[in-house]
């Protein structure tokens, strides 16, 4: 199977995606959920005009002359009202979020109001409507204020709950199984073999997961057997995992027992290797309903193809309109790049600001796919398209931040 270019790949991979089902979820647990549906106002938000400040309703043309007093002819607190209506020369004492009285076409605050007894005289004149809140000025009822495939923030959730919100139709977390494969591999924490290493990929893959809205389903990590691989892929069909990751093994070596095992598990296999770099043995197909993805082994391929084409997946599954993790903006190099080969690149590089705030990119000299260190320290992904020229410095890139 020939090397196929990202973009075709990512095609593939997003191709007749269903998105995963919708529940329901009190407001208070709804945080980071993905909306399902639109979400409408229950009610009118102020219901009513209403006071934005400590101070008097009063007419306000009666507030012209400081040396015209008024009458104070009572109080009004938020969540109680005034019976009746307010008559020329009279001033009723507000708080912040009472209703304005009727007749009232200002609100005089207090820091320009002196009052003596039930006399109130005027600091500064009012303007009609001043310090006023209209009702309906935030929303009205029946407005569309959140739409399907909205991330629910603090801030959204607060809106859902002053439209009358409880619960909230959200997207079910897609169950996302990972399954590390390899003798020479020990979960952190262990102690290594003399000619082990420790496995990290499935804690970032994992943490990725979580932040796009997935729910992480571990399956540890299979040694270089079919049987116990197996046996894990089987759990995850059991499970109903809506995405498998493998991570490593799915090579064509004689110890690379990932993707036969697949195939004796019923997988349909879209495609298997990427021109990019890192990041080339990426492999996707489906078990039944479950898509898989088989991930590099090494650390950085398995993560940057996690950011590429894993999150996509996950987005498609929560049904959000997000544009695919695409290059789309540029910055100026800060020192040069050599010409490109077939594959599409990916390189590792920090953000650099002078002394004038200007941003430039540097690439780090080693980009090999081992070195996690390298790419904690990143801020960036420089991309670069096939066969692309030497570029210098100066030259604008297109990049990726993480």
């Amino acid at each position: 199977m020939s090397l196929i270019a990202v973009e075709e790949a990512l095609a593939r991979l997003l191709q007749g995606i269903d998105p995963v089902a919708v529940e329901s979820v009190a407001l208070a647990s709804a945080g980071e959920r993905i909306l399902a549906e639109d979400v409408h106002a229950t009610r009118t938000q102020p219901p009513f005009s209403a006071s934005a400040m400590d101070g008097y309703a009063v007419v306000s043309s009666d507030t012209m002359s400081p040396d015209k007093p008024l009458t104070v002819i009572g109080e009004v607190a938020a969540g109680s009202s005034y019976q009746g209506t307010l008559q020329p020369g009279q001033a009723l004492r507000i708080f912040t979020g009472a209703p304005v009285p009727d007749g009232a076409t200002a609100i005089l605050i207090q820091e320009n109001a002196r009052r003596e007894g039930d006399q109130l005289f005027a600091l500064e004149p009012t303007r009609e409507g001043q310090f006023i809140r209209p009702a309906g000025l935030d929303f009205k009822q029946g407005d569309a204020l959140l739409t399907a495939g909205t991330k629910l923030d603090f801030r959204a959730l607060s809106l859902a709950g002053a439209m009358n919100h409880a619960a909230l139709p959200v997207r079910s977390r897609p169950l996302v199984a990972i399954l590390a494969n390899g003798d020479e591999l020990v979960e952190p924490g262990e102690t290594p073999g003399p000619n082990q290493i420790i496995a990290s990929n499935q804690v970032g893959i994992a943490e990725l997961v979580r932040r796009c809205g997935g729910q992480p389903l571990m399956l540890g990590i299979a040694p270089d057997d079919s049987a116990d691989i197996g046996s894990r892929v089987a759990r995850a069909i059991k499970e109903k995992a809506d995405v498998l990751v493998t991570l490593g093994g799915a090579s064509v070596g004689d110890h690379d027992l990932i993707q036969s095992t697949l195939g004796s598990a019923g997988m349909d296999l879209q495609f298997w290797r990427i021109a990019m770099r890192p990041g080339k043995p990426l492999m996707a197909g489906s078990i039944g309903p479950m898509r898989v993805l088989g991930l590099p082994g090494n650390p950085v391929s398995s993560l940057v193809c996690g950011l590429l084409f894993l999150k996509p997946l996950i987005e498609a599954l929560l049904a959000q309109t997000a544009p695919a993790h695409k290059a789309e903006q540029t910055l100026p190099l800060g020192a040069p790049l050599k010409p490109n080969d077939m594959r599409q690149d990916y390189l590792r590089a920090r953000i650099e600001v002078d002394n004038q705030g200007n941003k430039k990119l540097v690439a780090y000299e080693r980009q090999d796919s081992f070195m996690l260190s390298l790419l904690s320290a990143s801020d960036a992904l420089i991309v670069r398209p096939p066969h692309a020229p030497a570029a210098e410095i100066g030259e604008q890139v297109p990049y990726l931040l993480f």
